[in-house]
């Protein structure tokens, strides 16, 4: 797989050769290795390891209903009450973080209305802020620790 701009972790890998799987800790059960999966693992293990995010507040894989069309968040923060705080995204290395990129997060966003967006393809990682009385965003230097959000 490839090398990321994050921190390493004990991945566990399972499946076969022809169809590898890696574990996911939050959904507790092996999962096809793709190279976005690849992303999302490191990524989570990242923000509950380093930043401080509580593992029992993120979901990977959460679908959303728009009427018959079903959309697919990557990750979802919840603060405490069980409330999106933060939506993730995660692309491929091989993916550039694109406006694209962008406007798919904000289209989830538009049914959850979170405090934060973040996008990452392992390489590159960005997150913003969002401000709803003034209907803007601010880019934060860094993906914030959990006690700063």
């Amino acid at each position: 797989m490839y090398e990321l701009n994050l921190p390493k972790y004990e991945i566990r890998l399972g499946g076969t050769k022809e169809k590898p799987e890696i574990f996911d800790f939050l959904r507790r059960r092996f999962v096809k290795l793709t190279p976005e999966e690849w992303v999302r693992q490191h990524f989570v293990h990242w923000l509950t390891e380093q930043k401080g995010y509580p593992k029992g507040l993120l979901g990977n894989e959460i679908e959303l209903r728009v009427g018959e069309k079903r959309l697919r968040c990557d990750s979802i923060l919840y603060n405490t009450n069980t409330q999106p705080r933060m939506i993730l995204e995660y692309k491929a290395p091989t993916v550039p973080l694109s406006q694209k990129v962008f406007d798919q997060i904000v289209t989830y966003n538009l049914l959850l209305n979170v405090d934060y967006l973040t996008i990452s393809n392992g390489l590159q990682h960005y997150c913003c802020r969002m401000d709803y009385e003034h209907n803007s965003y601010e880019f934060l230097p860094d993906i914030p620790d959990y006690k700063n959000l």
